[in-house]
């Protein structure tokens, strides 16, 4: 019979690490207090461990909801999971947070922390469970107990002040929990997200090992509020949204100068690679997103219109549409690989709660492609794709980004042999294309194996923006074939694949990356011609007409305002370059140029139009 030992015998019998908080045995993170073999391989969490952060706020809800308790004893608590940069915890309670209880809470939180209880795991049955939940008014618990339907549950005690019904796992103590945490709101939230239940209180917190890691957080926080698209989108009189048309975006003159900037770019981009662009239909019949799988798959999230008796799609992505267009005449193997691009308007019906300015919306347009090529031609396309990518996002701003491949998910078509050989294809080519990735497990698309491409902002956080799908089934559904060689029939593969995305979201994090100030290519005005006074109105209008002639995006500004004041609605409005017309520049043909980060300077008309017009230039021009 094997001997069993808790992991902290193990950790007091070997040479662990310090301050070791949890324990990963066959990959399940398990308490120092739990039994395993006695020989058993373990991967010691300390602070330093990928995983440390999350047990650590795990067991900060934790203490978030003693204090909560411990200070108004009739609250009753649900759940606290742990969520991106936080936790937050569910309570019902007769006294109505504010922001004022805030640094209560956090002082009993410490305080709990201070007495440092022993944290206990126990597994007790069901029925003692709900017995012992109810003798203290905990009905969430018992509810939740009652739903799982299982013989047994574990909870967790803070010494004998405090339990909680929970999988765990947890710290040893409260005290090895940091004090570098804080709580940032309280919101309202339906008991298990039903309208029809109790509306709980939301308490969101947050908890760092370091005071630095905490501070630089909540400095990221406050910048991102600054850098919120929406708000720089009104100050650049880019964009505006209206609960009229949800989630489709009112694209004013400048922001769609902007977006049309961003899509001849990528026109440009990739008419170098050898595609070719196409339009594919708004509106496309039912029958065809049946034999694709998008009907089964997809339904729920299609717009559909009705017409003499048609069931019509609005498309939600364009592949079938450029299948369409490939089968039209006969193909060899000599046409592949056939690079289809398509800069196509898609609209997908997405919950109204998660519609978010230009970031998530319904009606929205792809930087898409569908190459069609023969298996052997896998590796070069995604190689090709690869540096395609790198090029964009390097012009872009963004100088590297990290790669995660999504293999099947647990919903898909096709059978193991053809997910076998698509995922060990795209898996070999990301390799040849010198990428280094993680496993994005079960995160396919239900046709194929998917690459997503993330970007990191000025702020350390993510975007996943470009995307490539290796799909060998998609053209055998709807009947797509090329002549082989040796005069066969055989279906092409299809990458599926993206570089920017949405191009709305992609303006929308170039905005926020950039906090407005955009690459000067692609601002939508790049300089404006303003004068001291109104005498020097016709020199001005000159100088617009020399830009605009040159190819600059001007404006005049020719209002009868004093120059601080417009100088001060400009840099307001990200404008990044000023050209100043006082007396002495109208005498000597010249201009003062004014830049963003407040620099200047004074050079003749000619000049200045050679210079602006370098600067200006677009990537590829």
């Amino acid at each position: 019979m094997t001997n069993k030992v808790s992991v902290f015998e193990i950790i007091k019998r070997s040479c662990a690490p310090k301050n070791v908080l949890a324990a990963i045995v066959d990959g399940k993170e398990v308490d120092l207090s739990a039994e395993v073999e006695e020989k058993a391989q373990l991967e010691y969490i300390t602070e330093d461990h990928p995983q440390a952060l999350d047990l650590m706020r795990h067991t900060t809800a934790h203490i978030l909801a003693q204090a909560v308790k411990e200070i108004w004893p009739t609250t009753k608590i649900s759940i606290g999971p742990v969520i991106e940069n936080g936790f937050y915890y569910d309570i019902s309670s007769e006294h109505q947070l504010t922001p004022d209880d805030f640094p209560i809470i956090e002082k009993k939180m410490r305080e709990i922390i201070k007495e440092d209880y022993k944290i206990t795991r126990e597994e007790i049955s069901s029925q003692e469970a709900i017995q012992l939940f109810g003798q203290i008014n905990e009905q969430f618990k018992v509810e939740i107990i009652r739903d799982l339907g299982t013989p047994t549950v574990t909870l967790y005690r803070h010494g004998d002040r405090f339990v909680d019904l929970c999988r765990g796992p947890h710290l040893p103590k409260t005290g090895r929990a940091s004090n570098h945490f804080k709580i940032m709101k309280v919101a309202g939230a339906y008991w298990r997200g039903d309208s029809k239940r109790e509306m709980l209180q939301r308490i969101y917190a947050t908890s760092w090992f370091s005071k630095e890691s905490l501070e630089r957080y909540l400095h990221n926080l406050e910048e991102a509020e600054k850098r919120d698209h929406r708000k720089i989108a009104r100050e650049m009189g880019l964009f505006h949204l209206q609960e009229e048309a949800p989630g489709c975006i009112f694209w004013h003159p400048r922001g769609w100068t902007m977006y049309n900037e961003l899509k001849d770019y990528m026109r440009r981009r990739i008419r170098k690679d050898g595609y070719v662009e196409i339009c594919t239909p708004q509106m496309i019949d039912r029958s065809l997103w049946e034999a694709s799988g998008h009907w089964e798959k997809y339904r729920e999230n299609m717009f559909i219109a009705e017409s003499e008796g048609r069931i019509l799609a609005i498309k939600p992505m364009n592949c079938p549409g450029a299948i369409q267009i490939f089968k039209q005449g006969v193909k060899s193997y000599r046409d592949l690989p056939l690079r289809l691009a398509e800069f196509g308007c898609c609209h997908r019906n997405e919950p109204s709660g998660a519609l978010h300015g230009a970031l998530r919306v319904r009606g929205f347009t792809q930087d898409d492609a569908h190459i069609f090529c023969t298996p052997q031609q896998i590796n070069s396309e995604t190689k090709k794709f690869c540096l395609l990518l790198s090029n964009v996002y390097k012009d872009m701003g963004f100088d590297d980004f990290s790669v995660k491949f999504s293999d099947r998910p647990e919903k898909r078509t096709g059978s193991d042999e053809i997910w076998d050989l698509s995922e060990n294809l795209l898996q070999q080519a990301t390799q040849e294309a010198g990428l280094a990735y993680t496993i994005n497990k079960g995160e396919g698309a239900f046709y194929g194996p998917k690459l997503e491409f993330v970007l990191k902002d000025q702020l350390g956080r993510e975007w996943q923006c470009g995307t490539m799908q290796v799909d060998f089934q998609l053209p055998e559904k709807l009947g797509a074939w090329y002549a082989t060689e040796n005069g066969q029939k055989s279906h092409p593969i299809m990458l599926h694949r993206a570089v920017l995305g949405s191009l709305e979201r992609f303006i929308g994090i170039l905005l926020e990356h950039y906090a407005g100030r955009v690459p000067l290519w692609l601002s939508p005005v790049q300089v404006v011609i303003t004068t001291i006074t109104n005498d020097f109105d016709d020199y001005a209008l000159q100088v617009f007409n020399e830009f605009e002639a040159n190819g600059l995006r001007a404006e005049l500004d020719l209002r009868s305002e004093k120059i601080s004041y417009k100088v001060r609605s400009h840099i307001m409005e990200k404008t990044p370059i000023m050209a100043i017309i006082g007396a002495e520049e109208a005498r000597q043909r010249s201009l003062t140029l004014r830049y963003l980060d407040g620099n200047q300077e004074t050079v003749n008309l000619t000049d200045a139009l050679a210079q602006l017009g370098k600067m200006c230039k677009q990537p590829l021009l």
